[in-house]
């Protein structure tokens, strides 16, 4: 048979090809490598001497352990999964949007390297094998100890702000107590902490949490060994505990880049900062959306300051929605009023709408919110609803519809996000070749955002 080509311990690759051996059985490997030239992957092929591999790859070799081996070996805490290497690997790829099958590349490899929630990542490995929350909606919180990167008040800050990201979502309250034991439990302690699950000091592993239970069910830590600041430079305190906090209610990771759940760190401006829709989704799934204290005064048709947030009409009846609330007029009506909007569809929830348009193709009303949009027919949600704004064809950070109508000359229909304006072919499925464009290119002397548009029939 003949032998494999020397392998060169700096090649991030290679280096990875070392790490699963130790890992795995060498049939594992021999499906996981992309194998080229001579180079077949059969034990006697994979036949390397430790004593060959340099300190710092056994350095690499420790830590992609710690890596891989983590979403499957919490004990009771983590479920451990009796799933092969291979399609272990298959699942990390995919979830990271990587092609999905069990080769390793140099982007597999370097995916363990980027600071990163210490909470497995697969949603088909979590840690809890059903859907846990919490049975109150009153929960208490405790700060144990400190990190000496902040002052006491700025980490009491960051925390705070921190459970206000999700108690402005859900009908969740939170207190804070000096004393006793908290519903969450909130510390900062560095390798082995007391919970089983030891840090693994600067970088990688950032922080863990648990999920709604008993005992260290709901406890956060956060690795002492990071520097912990509350601006952009190296880990930003109040980004890394809003998502532990996700955790501690009960949320996964997400797969969507955007998503504050999304398991590797990333930095983003705190002044805009927003959970996507994915994120509000998830946690309204567990406990719902939050009870708005809106006025039950409808809104004055007459007022001068009137603007709508959205338009549409179906067959002649037009449906003007604005804040909760929506009024639809049509000539043979009366008597016409607002009317809350879950009145008229009982099954959609009582939102602000961003965006509606009619198909009469399809003879549907499509209604937007954020990044997902709803599919109505008369007074009913169509199967498979709602679905998420790229499955018509967005990209991903698009985040919501401005407006949107269709065109009954083109059969296409128009959408507006921002400054930009798209064409979504009905026919076929797909957005428009050409598009995005600048809404002034179409509609002349439209320079800033479209609130509502529809077509007059």
């Amino acid at each position: 048979m003949a032998k494999c080509k020397h392998v060169h311990v700096n090649d991030p690759s290679r280096q990875f090809v070392l790490i699963l051996k130790e890992l795995s059985s060498y049939e594992d490997v021999g499906k996981i490598l992309r194998v080229e030239g001579e180079c077949g992957m059969s034990s006697q092929d994979m036949d390397f001497e430790a004593e060959q591999l340099s300190q710092t790859v056994h350095v690499e070799i420790a830590q992609a352990k710690s890596y891989l081996d983590t979403p499957y070996s919490q004990g009771t805490v983590w479920k451990r999964s009796s799933e092969s290497l291979l399609n272990k690997l298959k699942h990390m790829k995919s979830f990271f949007g990587l092609e999905g099958n069990g080769q390793v590349t140099s982007e597999t490899f370097e995916l363990r390297k980027q600071p990163r929630c210490g909470v497995p990542d697969m949603a088909g490995y979590h840690f809890f094998p059903r859907k846990i929350k919490w049975p109150v909606l009153d929960l208490t919180y405790r700060i144990v100890n400190y990190t000496l990167d902040l002052s006491w008040e700025e980490v009491d800050q960051a925390m705070q702000e921190a459970f206000r990201v999700w108690s402005d979502v859900t009908p969740l309250h939170f207190t804070r107590i000096s004393n006793g034991t908290a519903d969450i439990m909130i510390s900062f302690g560095s390798k082995e902490h007391g919970d089983l699950v030891p840090f693994d000091g600067p970088l990688g592993q950032l922080a863990h949490a648990f999920p709604p239970g008993d005992n260290i069910g709901g406890d956060v830590h956060f690795d002492d060994d990071e520097k912990w600041t509350n601006d952009s430079r190296d880990f930003n305190l109040f980004m890394v505990a809003a998502h532990e906090l996700g955790h501690t209610l009960g949320l996964h990771h997400s797969s969507d880049p955007e998503a504050l759940m999304y398991p590797l760190y990333t930095y983003r401006d705190l002044k805009d900062f927003f959970l996507s829709e994915d994120d509000i989704e998830g946690i309204q799934v567990l406990y719902g959306p939050k009870k708005r204290t809106i006025s039950a005064k409808a809104p004055q048709k007459c007022d001068p300051s009137f603007s709508t947030d959205a338009v549409a009409e179906i067959h002649g009846e037009k449906i003007i929605f604005k804040d909760i609330f929506v009024w639809h007029h049509n000539l043979q009506m009366i008597h016409e009023d607002w009317i809350a909007i879950d009145s008229l569809w009982p099954e959609l929830p009582n939102f602000q709408v961003d965006a509606a348009y009619y198909s009469p193709e399809k003879d549907l009303l499509f209604i937007f919110r954020g990044k997902m949009y709803w599919a109505l027919k008369d007074y009913k949600i169509l199967s498979g609803y709602p679905q998420k704004l790229y499955d018509l064809g967005f990209p991903s950070h698009v985040q919501r519809v401005d407006a949107a109508f269709y065109d009954v000359k083109s059969r296409k229909t128009k959408f507006f996000t921002r400054d930009q304006l798209w064409s979504y072919d009905e026919r076929f499925h797909s957005m428009e070749h050409g598009y995005p464009k600048r809404i002034m290119e179409e509609f002349h002397g439209i320079v800033h955002k479209v609130d509502a548009a529809y077509q007059q029939n």
